[in-house]
């Protein structure tokens, strides 16, 4: 193995079977991938001269999608009041790792709901993984 000459911690990283996603506090099993973050407006102000003289903070852009087994989104579609995903009042989701060293990081998304909902098959798929773009209100990065 490689050595960077930085000393490992525990000698474990995360890895994909750590992750424990929750929707609306259920745990999801048929997850096989997740994908959030969010953007910040920063600018440059300026003043006398032709360098900034300072930064400004604008809104955050929170992004998010998950990838499911067809089966799970159509357990969720029926909790849907009329069979869309996209009219599901917002839930939270919770994306918990728990690694072997039981050092526990959890992020939470706010306020999700869903923006689409497709199906995409084609000759010699033995399953249906739905790619499923989310709308969160915000991320509590590393939240208790």
């Amino acid at each position: 193995m490689i050595n960077n000459g930085i000393p490992m911690v525990n000698g474990t990283l995360y890895s994909w079977a750590d992750i424990v996603a929750t929707i609306a506090g259920v745990p999801v099993t048929g997850i096989t991938a997740i994908e959030y973050g969010d953007e910040q407006e920063v600018v440059n102000k300026y003043g006398a001269g032709r360098h900034p003289v300072g930064r400004a903070k604008g809104r955050i852009t929170p992004t998010a999608k998950i990838t499911l087994y067809q089966e799970e989104v159509e357990a969720i579609q029926a909790q849907a009041p009329n069979g869309r995903i996209q009219d599901i009042a917002p839930f939270d989701i919770i994306v918990t790792y728990i690694p072997e060293t039981g050092l526990v990081h959890t992020d939470k998304m706010r306020n999700v709901q869903f923006v689409k909902n497709t199906r995409a098959w084609k000759e010699g798929d033995t399953g249906q993984e739905v790619e499923l773009d989310l709308l969160p209100s915000h991320i509590e990065w590393g939240s208790k």
